[in-house]
């Protein structure tokens, strides 16, 4: 329904002539009289009968006359209401997060979301952050929270929240527990527990071994960094880990060069999706609690 014909017609009804909506409407008389006609065409109807110089209108312009102002103003209505939605946080909402930033970073942020927001329903999915970065690209997600890529997407939009330095960690119990000065090629040769060699997080490890043409002896694979965490503490093996995850059951292992691994974490956003107003007002928490700029890195 094109609403300028609408209107127009209200105006020849109001005025009573083609001539006189013209010059309310500020255009010109053929102007009108094409408008009208479209508007006969659309319901297959005659609207105005010319009649001299002047035009008559029909019963079926008495009919459509009360629908016509009830449709503009339910229009108007539904644009106003569509235009505080935009800005108003309310409604549902979908964020991705990984199980690690979900435990250890991202209580506070939501806590103090939902009580800033009652309105908003939010849906939190946990995931792993390379499921959580398709789907924010495939759009099934507004926004997620994860271990940021060592290779951003041109697509997508990073911001980096928390930096989260890497460890070489073992068992208490572990011979490597009690040596000092391990070199990379020692640890290789012991048996390691890592995450799949597709995340992110391990790509960090894997690329500090490959700068020394070595490779770990990974004889156990588990994405869950908890899980990790358990089987390096029994004795299974070594592995990489955050700081927020190495606890009385692990210690560091006093590695012969300076090694620092640094993942980032962050979020990451999709810019072809219309942000609503529960999207952004996370945005905007999160801008206040993290200011950030934009980030640039290498991009696929």
């Amino acid at each position: 329904m094109n609403t300028t014909n609408l209107t127009t017609f209200i105006t020849v009804m109001k005025t009573g002539s083609i001539s006189g909506a013209a010059e309310n409407l500020f255009i010109t008389q053929p102007a009108v009289s094409k408008r009208i006609k479209n508007l006969e065409e659309e319901f297959g109807v005659t609207l105005f009968d010319t009649v001299g110089r002047g035009i008559i209108p029909t019963a079926t312009a008495h009919e459509l006359l009360p629908h016509a102002k009830k449709w503009l103003e339910d229009y108007e209505l539904c644009r106003i209401h569509l235009q505080k939605s935009k800005e108003i946080a309310a409604g549902k909402l979908v964020i991705g997060t990984s199980h690690h930033i979900g435990l250890h970073h991202l209580s506070s942020v939501l806590k103090q979301f939902i009580q800033t927001h009652p309105a908003v329903q939010l849906e939190v999915r946990f995931m792993d952050s390379e499921e959580a970065h398709k789907a924010v690209l495939d759009g099934d997600v507004a926004l997620a929270f994860l271990t940021l890529p060592p290779t951003y997407d041109r697509r997508l939009q990073y911001h980096t929240l928390w930096s989260d330095p890497l460890y070489f960690v073992t068992g208490t119990l572990s011979t490597l527990a009690q040596k000092s000065d391990v070199s990379l090629l020692q640890l290789a040769h012991h048996p390691a527990i890592l995450p799949a060699a597709n995340t992110f997080t391990s790509q960090i490890t894997l690329a500090e071994f490959g700068k020394h043409n070595l490779r770990p002896y990974a004889t156990m694979s588990t994405n869950p960094l908890e899980s990790i965490r358990m089987l390096v503490s029994i004795g299974l093996g070594w592995s990489v880990l955050p700081e927020t995850l190495i606890n009385q059951d692990l210690v560091k292992i006093d590695m012969a060069d300076d090694i620092e691994l640094q993942r980032h974490l962050g979020v990451v956003t999709n810019p072809n999706l219309t942000r609503s107003g529960s999207t952004q007002a996370l945005i905007d928490l999160l801008q206040v609690q993290y200011p950030y700029e934009s980030e640039s890195r290498q991009s696929l």
